[in-house]
């Protein structure tokens, strides 16, 4: 389990920094991205973002198994 958490880190902390470079294809910008501001009030829910993040994580996850 600490190993885990560790490895989740790491990957978390990789994902931080290459965050200017994904930021450029087009995640967090998609369509069905949910946006909207208001009264100086900012809410952002990406839910096409998510997904496929959720999509390729599956693929690599499936992969390292095999």
């Amino acid at each position: 389990m600490l190993r885990w958490l560790i490895v989740l880190g790491a990957v978390l902390v990789l994902i931080g920094l290459l965050w200017p470079w994904i930021s450029k294809l087009g995640l967090g910008k998609l369509p069905g991205d949910i946006a909207f501001e208001r009264n100086g009030t900012r809410f952002y829910f990406p839910v096409t973002t998510s997904i496929i993040i959720s999509i390729v994580i599956s693929v690599v996850l499936w992969l390292f198994r095999k």
